[in-house]
This record gives structure tokens, C-alpha cells and sequence, in this order.
């Protein structure tokens, strides 16, 4: 049970409801992270952004890295709910079962090219608290690689943004 009281659907305002109506139509329910962040429009709509152009919309990256990425740092930080859902959104984005197990894993037991084993240990890296010891050599590692600027932003974007949404669902013990 959540640490905090999470608002029912008709207590969220009148823009919330427009965007979790299609959810509850086709879900029956609205998940426990959904309904935190309605208990303020301007984070919610903050949060939401962040998922509609760094994990749902095409990027730089594929699909399948932004949502290993999504389940690796999940997974770091010990957010079951994050893993639970994301796995489930992993095979929606097209990751097969065997994917998701071998990135829930760990990097090593991925069956990828190195170059994408390298941006997924570098974005664990990023996610730690010490990620301000990285150099520029381990970024421009990256792109000898073949990575781009963008990529590399892109991916410690994606981290950044679970680091922030598995604090929230941790602290507030969502998904217990």
C-alpha cells in the first residue's frame, strides 16, 4: 500500500481524466505511478512529456535499448513495480520474452553486439551516484563505437528519467 493517499479518477482534474480515460477504458485500472502524479497537473504532465518523447515516440535509439535501458536501471534500483510494468510495455514495443529475461539477467547475458553491451554498462554507470567521476573518454568511447552525441544524450536521458521515476514509486512504496 502506497505511503501516501493516491487520488481516485474522479478526484484528478478535468485534464488528468482526459488523458487516463482511454487508459481505464482499455486497462479497467490505473496504475499506481498514474495516479501520484495526478495529484499535481504540472508533474504529471511534466512526467508524461518525458515518456511520450524519450520511450514512445521514434528516437535515436531503438526501441529495444530504450527499453532495456528502462528495465536495467529499474532493476538497479530495486523498483519491482518499474520491472513489472516495463516488461509487460517491453513486449508491446516488440521485445521478445527472451529479451526481457536475458536483460533482467544482467548485460552480460544478452545476446547483442558489444557496442550496445557498452552504451547499456555505461547507462548502469550513469545511473549511480558517483556519475559525475565519467569521463570523456568513456563518452567518446562510445562514439568510436559508432554512437552518436545524440544517442549517448538520449540514453543517459532515459536513465536519468528512471532513476527519477523509480525514486518515486520506491519512496512512496507504489506497487506493494
Amino acid at each position: 500500500m502506497a505511503h501516501i493517499k493516491l487520488p481516485e479518477f474522479e478526484d484528478m482534474t478535468p485534464a488528468i481524466q482526459e488523458k487516463a480515460r482511454p487508459i481505464l477504458e482499455k486497462t479497467g485500472k490505473l496504475g499506481e505511478i498514474f495516479k501520484l502524479l495526478a495529484l499535481d497537473e504540472k508533474l504529471y504532465f511534466a512526467t508524461d512529456g518525458m515518456i511520450q518523447r524519450f520511450l514512445l515516440d521514434e528516437t535515436e535509439l531503438s526501441y529495444e535499448i530504450k527499453e532495456s535501458i528502462a528495465l536495467l536501471i529499474s532493476k538497479e534500483n530495486g523498483c519491482k513495480m518499474c520491472v513489472d510494468v516495463h516488461k509487460g510495455i517491453a513486449k508491446m514495443l516488440g521485445l521478445s520474452e527472451k529479451r526481457i529475461e536475458e536483460v533482467l539477467n544482467g548485460i552480460e547475458a544478452i545476446e547483442t553486439s558489444e557496442k550496445e553491451k557498452a552504451l547499456l554498462t555505461f547507462c548502469i554507470k550513469a545511473s549511480k551516484k558517483e556519475n559525475y567521476k565519467i569521463l570523456k573518454e568513456e563518452i567518446d568511447a562510445l562514439k568510436v563505437l559508432g554512437y552518436t552525441d545524440i544517442q549517448i544524450v538520449e540514453a543517459v536521458a532515459i536513465t536519468g528519467y528512471f532513476n527519477y521515476i523509480n525514486t518515486l514509486s520506491n519512496v512512496f512504496a507504489l506497487g506493494e
